[in-house]
């Protein structure tokens, strides 16, 4: 790895105020000239560009924003909705019973019923809304997503003048708050990104196999080319897949020629499922991984000509 990355994950892993984040841009702006902020949105949001998105080929991407540290991982199946689906509404269900249980005791304190019941609904939400988004910063976040904003800087390094002609680069902000960042550039480069390739890396630090799950356009547009530039190698494997294959809720959703990446366990019961992300767990960092990202990417711009 570059010293940059190796500096970004021993000193940048916490990147979810305000404040923590204008320090992460100045830092990130220094060692990347040319790096320049869109804002915008609201929230308000600071996508971080280095490239013309409007002229590139390809845009690469990758959310710097970090999410609150949780109790419990935030645990995805991408080929298995059923279980992903139970397993959000079983992290839910304490809070709504929580937010039950306070509608229980206005009654017996004589609170009007349907005046309870609303309350305690609203303590439901408001606590789901600090927990998972207001509450304290998670201190480890290699995975989620320390690994993508590392994915970018190793890729940008690697390539040669002509093929970063081609590219343009995009840290967005505000991903764990709902794509917020990612919407706001997609609304900005609207006309530009109708068609353009997007390839987001989310999560791509833990584990051996690397899916890529294609929306329509761009397996039509890119799927060979990703297929030949991304094949298994003797210790990672690729799983490339149209959107029916697999689903994986980030930002190249916004996009219409969206690819997003992530790296993925398996088990016998789940097949591919990734974990830890959310907690203090968060600390897995396979090297390999980015090698295989940043050696395959370039493979790709050789064969990819839109």
């Amino acid at each position: 790895m570059t010293e940059l990355s190796r500096e970004i994950l021993r000193d940048w892993q916490v990147r979810k105020t305000k404040e923590q984040k204008t320090r992460f841009i100045a830092f990130l702006q220094e060692r990347l000239p040319g790096l320049r902020v869109e804002e915008g949105g609201l929230p308000r949001c600071r996508n971080l560009v280095l490239g013309d998105p409007e002229s590139a080929d390809v845009v690469f991407s990758a959310h710097y924003d970090t999410c609150a540290r949780l109790p419990f991982p935030n645990f995805i199946t991408p080929k298995n909705l059923v279980i992903y689906l139970l397993y959000q509404l079983l992290i839910l269900l304490p809070f709504f019973a929580l937010g039950a249980l306070a509608a229980f005791v206005l009654v017996r304190l004589g609170v009007d019923g349907p005046l309870s019941f609303f309350l305690g609904w609203i303590a439901a939400f408001g606590l789901i809304l600090y927990v998972f988004l207001l509450g304290p910063a998670n201190p480890h976040t290699v995975n989620d997503n320390t690994s993508g904003v590392v994915t970018l800087c190793e890729l940008i390094e690697a390539l040669d003048e002509d093929e970063r002609a081609r590219c343009a680069f995009v840290f967005f902000d505000h991903e764990e708050s709902g794509l917020f960042g990612s919407a706001l550039f997609a609304s900005k480069h609207k006309k530009a990104m109708k068609g353009k390739l997007l390839i987001n890396f989310d999560c791509v630090s833990d584990g051996d196999e690397l899916l890529f799950v294609q929306s329509g356009r761009a397996k039509r547009s890119a799927g060979a080319a990703l297929a030949e530039a991304f094949s298994p190698t003797a210790d990672k494997r690729s799983i490339i897949t149209g959107p029916l294959g697999a689903f994986y809720p980030s930002d190249q959703v916004n996009f219409p020629c969206g690819v997003g990446v992530a790296a993925m366990n398996r088990s016998p019961l789940l097949g591919l499922y990734m974990s830890r992300i959310h907690t203090a767990r968060d600390t897995v960092c396979d090297e390999r991984n980015f090698s295989f990202l940043v050696e395959g990417a370039r493979r790709f711009l050789r064969r990819y000509h839109p």
